[in-house]
């Protein structure tokens, strides 16, 4: 036995031309009917988002033994003729000549035809991914993954597995989740009393991954264009339906390139992103707006046809400021703007996708280029309806002595960004990047609620479950 092989599956199947001949399929049961002598079995293998039909009569030799027992969730194998559907869902059906029960379901089995709250299914996240949603969330997750590899290569760009421990921090906020092997009970202590990390593995403090910027930045500067796609971690104590422990970021860095090289590319990197979901899932973005949000294919589309507006970040707190509306958090220069002020700046004023650049240097990261006047760096978020920023990124600092002078104004020990520093005195040049969270990506695209339905397994703090 191998792995189903692609015209077997029920995708495949569900695309011929017309009805005839003799068709196998491998699945679980999303429905099982028994009526008086006629089965009706509804399978669906996860190659997309409808099942298919098939119909079991009692001249089959186990009917009476096994399949009228069949029931939601039983994994089976039917073969049989694939004739036309007199249904309107659906316009093949199988007439079974064979159906098989590989396995079984206890009494017990949870996902039963009924609307399960998410809250529930994250406890089951074993079993959540039979359901409608969740399926068509890993089938948008799969098509997603593929569109941006796809737009990078396309371009020249190369891929660079980035590490995933560290022993710096990218963003300088301190929120790492620590790798360790030394006795949690008993740790080795200096001469001071503190811990002596100089035992530990890699003889330092190290941590797992913010971000690949920082490496990605090294490859850049030897290959020209770069991406980073794979997991990262922040040890941020939050619950709300925005932030994950653990989640994927896609990071491109290209050398010779300023901010508004930056920005050009993030513009065209979304509407291809968002083209290849709505081309390739047509089927469960239709469930998306019917069942989560109806404006997902709506916003995709308008996000897609769009130029994209721009401000200044001193624009933006001025137009926010003569809006006349009362927002719960104050608009002020020098404060960093909210997911309110964003969404107003997008649905409302400019009614499209806004990439606002030049924030204070106070509240962007070390890396980011100063501009002319001191106060600002070269910035950029883009902004889109529904949740506000989707893309982070800038123009990084490529002058040793101001990148010096701004890890002291962040607190940071130069010490520890050493070869980072010296990129900027070996061949330095211009050079800029941005980051896509890939489950915020997602949930925007999807409409759904939590990003932790849109991971297969979601990490937040006291939950590690699966």
């Amino acid at each position: 036995m191998g792995p189903l092989p692609p015209e077997e599956r029920v995708k495949a199947v569900l695309a011929r031309l017309t009805a005839g001949g003799s068709v196998t399929v491998r699945g679980w049961l999303k429905t099982a009917r028994h009526a008086k002598g006629i089965s009706f079995l509804e399978i669906y293998d996860g190659s997309c988002f409808a099942g298919i039909q098939a119909i079991a009569e009692p001249a089959l030799a186990n009917y009476e033994s096994e399949v009228k027992h069949l029931q939601a969730g039983c994994a089976v194998v039917a073969q049989g003729e694939l004739v036309d559907s007199p249904g309107k869902e659906q316009r093949f059906e199988i007439r079974a000549e064979r159906v098989s029960l590989v396995g079984g379901v206890g009494p017990d089995y949870p996902l039963q035809k009924k609307r399960h709250s998410f809250e529930f299914l994250r406890t089951i996240a074993h079993l959540r991914t039979r359901t409608n949603t969740f399926g068509a969330v890993l089938r948008v997750r799969d098509t997603a993954a593929r569109a941006i590899r796809g737009f990078f290569h396309a371009r020249g760009f190369v891929e660079l597995h980035a590490p995933i421990i560290t022993a710096s921090d990218c963003e300088g906020a301190g929120e790492m989740f620590r790798v360790s092997t030394l006795d949690a009970a008993s740790p080795p202590r200096d001469a001071g009393g503190a811990v002596d990390f100089t035992r530990d593995f890699f003889g330092r403090e190290a941590r797992l991954t913010v971000s690949g910027q920082l490496e990605a930045e090294i490859a850049a500067l030897a290959l020209g264009n770069v991406f980073t796609f794979g997991p990262t971690f922040r040890a941020e104590n939050s619950n709300t339906s925005r932030h994950l422990a653990e989640f994927w970021m896609v990071e491109p860095e290209m050398a010779f390139c300023d901010l508004a090289g930056d920005m050009t590319l993030a513009e065209a990197f979304l509407k291809h992103l968002f083209r290849a979901v709505l081309d390739e899932c047509e089927d469960d973005m239709k469930f998306f707006a019917e069942r989560i949000d109806k404006s997902a294919i709506e916003t995709l589309e308008h996000i897609v046809a769009s130029s994209f507006a721009h401000l200044t970040y001193g624009e933006a707190v001025d137009i926010l400021r003569r809006s006349g509306k009362a927002f719960e958090f104050p608009v002020e220069w020098g404060k960093d703007l909210q997911s309110e002020h964003e969404r107003f700046l997008t649905e409302e004023h400019v009614k499209r996708p806004v990439v606002v650049t030049d924030y204070p240097k106070a509240i962007k990261a070390f890396y980011m280029c100063v501009n002319e006047d001191d106060r600002t760096v070269r910035a950029m978020d883009v902004l889109v309806p529904r949740i506000g920023e989707i893309i982070g990124g800038s123009q990084r600092e490529d002058r040793a002595d101001v990148l010096e002078r701004r890890l002291g104004e962040c607190g940071l020990r130069a010490a520890d960004y050493w070869s980072y520093l010296e990129l900027r005195r070996h061949g330095s040049v211009p050079h800029a990047g941005f980051g896509l969270g890939f489950e915020r990506a997602v949930q925007f695209i999807t409409g759904m609620q939590n990003i932790r339905d849109v991971v297969p397994f979601p990490r937040v703090p006291g939950y590690a479950e699966f």
